[in-house]
């Protein structure tokens, strides 16, 4: 008896190509890591401030895979990871990303995923900055509102979708000579804040800052005006973890973002030292665990009380960003069964 002919698009020519591999693979599950991830509360995102390390190998990657390759190819292995349901975006900092970059990203990633991204230096810098680092001349777009739209919120915004966790203005250290007169520079920060809000009523904003003259009741209260709210910076430009708390108890209730940039002992210039000490971030070179503690009790108290938290780490707060979130994330459920 003859058989019908296939319907169009199902014969041996029409056939789909087969499904190409992904070619950064992710380490094998953990099951303690995976046990761990199904203890943690909700409301929880945990990650570390980028994906890019051939270091992680055997703990995020299945193997050792060059830093192009991961940085390219490499955040859909990190999102299988049982515990990384967040990531930093940072590298808009030095160049905007586009919306088709976020939208990207975002395609890369699961639902329940969230990105925290990092405003590009051009709105957060009072200087234009030479290769070095050194500041040149002053910024004339300094914290202007219109720009910050242009090359951040609305794409990062649109591209990103239900997956942005939180946008971040890192605002770096100001010219010593503003420090002493920080009422001008707070208010010019609020009205930043206050044009992107109209603009963007439910949009997730957190200020980080660089230089503890900030931490006002005038920077208090800008952030409160505009819904916003403090990103706590673990980084040795600021003072320790609970002398910056009182920000966020002024701001309660509300969310936590928090960035764990780096381990106080290296002080405030030590990226370098930091770097070179901790290469290649495989292990826990400098264990932190009062800052870990302390930062774990914040976290419960605010999943606790049914508020987000955000939270990313960097290789130069311990040594090692995946092993610091599992430390932290061991400290969290001790935390949480204390409360």
């Amino acid at each position: 008896m003859p058989t019908e002919p296939p319907p169009p698009g199902t014969g041996a020519l029409f056939e789909a190509p087969a499904a190409v591999p992904p070619a950064v693979r992710p380490a094998a599950p953990d099951p303690a890591l995976t046990s761990l991830a199904a203890a943690l509360p909700e409301r929880l995102w945990l990650g570390t401030s980028s994906w890019h390390y051939p270091g992680w190998a055997g703990l995020v990657w299945d193997k050792l895979y060059d830093e192009g390759q991961l940085s390219q190819e490499g955040l859909d292995a990190y999102a299988r990871h049982p515990l990384f349901n967040a990531v930093g975006l940072d590298r808009g900092f030095y160049r905007p990303l586009s919306l088709a970059q976020y939208a990207d990203h975002a395609g890369q990633v699961p639902a329940d995923f969230r990105f925290v991204v990092k405003a590009p230096s051009r709105v957060t810098d009072a200087l234009r900055r030479g290769s070095g680092g050194q500041g040149l001349k002053s910024n004339p777009d300094f914290l202007y509102a219109e720009l910050a739209w242009r090359d951040f919120l609305a794409p990062a915004g649109e591209g990103l979708g239900e997956k942005l966790g939180a946008l971040v203005f890192q605002i770096s250290p100001l010219p010593g000579a503003w420090l002493g007169h920080m009422a001008p520079v707070i208010e010019r920060l609020h009205g930043l804040l206050r044009g992107l809000r109209a603009r963007a009523p439910a949009t997730p904003l957190a200020v980080e800052v660089r230089d503890p003259h900030w931490l006002t009741p005038d920077f208090v209260a800008a952030l409160k005006d505009t819904g916003a709210t403090y990103c706590l910076g673990l980084h040795g430009k600021m003072p320790p973890i609970a002398e910056q708390l009182p920000v966020l108890r002024a701001l309660w209730p509300g969310p936590l973002v928090c960035r764990w940039n780096l381990n106080l002992r290296h002080g405030a210039y030590g990226y370098e030292d930091a770097r070179d000490q901790y290469s290649p971030f495989d292990k826990l070179v400098d264990p932190d665990p009062d800052t870990r503690a302390a930062l774990a009790r914040v976290i419960a108290g605010t999943v606790g009380a049914g508020q987000p938290a955000f939270v990313t780490l960097s290789n130069k707060a311990e040594g090692s960003a995946p092993r610091s979130v599992a430390a932290l994330a061991e400290a969290v459920l001790a935390a949480a069964a204390r409360r």
